[in-house]
């Protein structure tokens, strides 16, 4: 397992489908250009790793660092 990954469970399920709605909302023409910046929490959710979490020092997968 990747100790770089700071995203979990619910977080990790949460962020996809938010990131999945807004590029439908986007591509459908419905909202604005911002619904775009749902590609943000589609990529860190499936990736796993969140830049601003390892700033702030949060990590929502449960796993401790050693």
């Amino acid at each position: 397992m990747n100790l770089n990954v700071n995203v979990g469970g619910i977080d990790k399920i949460a962020r996809i489908s938010v990131g999945v709605l807004l590029i439908i909302l986007a591509i459908m023409g419905i909202g604005s250009p911002w619904t775009w910046i749902g590609i943000v929490p589609l990529v860190t959710g499936l990736a796993g790793r969140c830049p601003a979490y390892s700033i702030f020092g949060i990590n929502t997968c449960g796993i401790e660092k050693k």
